[in-house]
């Protein structure tokens, strides 16, 4: 049985693995920011009680880090990290020719370059960041982890291909059974607004490697 300590030890060393704080791992599960500081892991009161991270909440963060409920565990138990898996890298440029995706949004084919990343869930690939049209949350160079999705939802941050190969990454606005409204990362950019059928596919950024 894993203890308290553990629990909030694991999310801790999931938040140093990705390079982020315990607020940012929150931010990245679409979580309020708050949710995972020290403040909040006991009550406020003369003998204080522990206060335990929610199981939806635990939910959010291994669905949004592609890590299994058993690699989780084993942080929270010290036994290290989970062996790392690799993930196709296509240049964001590349992303918007015909033949390297399926309709779903799936890379295809194969020789692509590879990155590492630990507790990868499958159909995650790396796209790479070229020019500064997503500059300043993604700039040039920075690497993102995405992972296509059937229905994006309000909030998300996303990689969008339309059926002319125009590729873009955005802030979902609102959605409706017609329409994707999306709002830019860059405020130079103007926001968009696609029919659905104009959509080719759309991927969720997980997670960035700025």
């Amino acid at each position: 049985m894993l203890t308290h300590a553990q629990v909030w030890s694991a999310i801790d060393a999931l938040a140093a693995r990705l390079g982020e704080t315990p607020s940012g791992l929150a931010r990245l599960a679409g979580l309020d920011p708050t949710s995972f500081n020290r403040s909040k892991r006991a009550s406020n009161e003369t003998s204080p009680r522990p206060r335990w991270p929610s199981t939806e909440s635990l939910a959010k963060v291994l669905q949004a880090t592609g890590v299994s409920f058993a690699e989780f565990a084993a942080l929270a138990e010290g036994k290290g990290r989970a062996p790392a898996r690799t993930a196709p890298l296509i240049g964001l440029a590349q992303a918007g020719f015909d033949g390297y995706f399926d309709d779903a949004g799936y890379p295809v084919g194969q020789g692509w370059d590879e990155v590492e990343f630990p507790g990868l869930a499958d159909g995650v690939y790396a796209l790479e960041i070229s020019g500064d049209s997503m500059s300043p949350v993604y700039r040039d160079g920075d690497r993102i982890l995405v992972q296509p999705t059937p229905e994006p939802r309000r909030g998300d941050r996303v990689v969008v291909k339309t059926a002319d190969g125009e590729v873009m990454a955005k802030e979902v606005a609102r959605v409706t059974a017609r329409r994707l409204e999306l709002r830019s990362l860059n405020p130079d950019y103007p926001p968009r607004t696609l029919d659905r059928k104009d959509v080719a596919w759309v991927a969720r950024i997980l997670w960035a490697s700025q």
